[in-house]
């Protein structure tokens, strides 16, 4: 028998995208841009980065664009792709080796089989996990359809992705994104919060926004009026 010379496999990926609101070589963008990475230094380390064209559709000159990616990558930003992109801007794009990455307002209208599928997805039962021993520190859970429940602690450097909801009945330290499909009404429950992020459906809050009156304590984090809340309880 001959091995296989390589496999293809599936891979969930957590992307930031930094959209760009004004001429990026002012000083200005400079000077924001280092106060974010100051305030959330943690929310950045290590995490794919896309640039997010949608503000600024005039910017196609492939050597401002170019310094643009030099600049993010100086501050160890890892650029890798663009979104919302012109023609002309994905085109500078890849000469620079960025993929345009298409966002799902881009896809084609979905066929009848397509539109089968997704009723019978709708129908499916949710399927929630519970996990009985601590995540450590590099794992990332990932439950697609459903909530997800950690029993035990959740260590710095841990990642818990649901489609639903998530529970943490211990200490969380780790990140932790529900709703990630843009189910606006799930909820994180936390026994003890000191977690590096909070996200649910693409908003979110890091530790450096949380004070004394919610770190180390029992939290309920939703969304309300387009913000994340996060409250502990009475």
């Amino acid at each position: 028998m001959t091995a296989r010379p390589f496999q293809i496999r599936g891979r969930f990926l957590t992307a930031i995208a930094i959209r760009v609101e004004s001429d990026p070589a002012s000083p200005a963008f400079h000077a924001a841009l280092d106060e974010q990475l100051k305030q959330t230094p943690q929310f950045f380390g290590d995490a794919p980065v896309v640039i997010d064209f949608e503000r600024i559709p005039e910017l196609a000159d492939l050597n401002r664009i170019r310094d643009l990616v030099a600049t993010l990558r100086r501050k160890d930003l890892r650029v890798f792709g663009v979104q919302n992109a012109s023609p002309a801007q994905a085109e500078a794009a890849r000469q620079i080796g960025l993929i345009p990455i298409h966002t799902g307002r881009e896809a084609p209208l979905p066929s009848n089989r397509q539109r089968r599928a997704e009723r019978l997805e709708k129908l499916l039962p949710p399927e929630n996990r519970i996990i009985s021993t601590p995540v450590r520190s590099g794992q990332t859970v990932v439950v697609e359809r459903g909530d997800l429940t950690v029993i035990g602690s959740v260590a710095s450097g841990a990642e818990l992705v649901a489609g639903g909801s998530i529970h943490v009945y211990g200490r969380m330290r780790g990140r932790a994104m529900a709703g990630v499909h843009g189910d606006e009404k799930a909820r994180i429950f936390c026994q003890s919060l000191d977690a590096e992020l909070l996200a649910i459906a693409g908003l979110y809050r890091t530790s450096e926004t949380f004070g004394p009156e919610i770190l180390n304590r029992g939290v309920h984090v939703f969304l309300e009026d387009e913000k994340l809340r996060v409250e502990a309880f009475a």
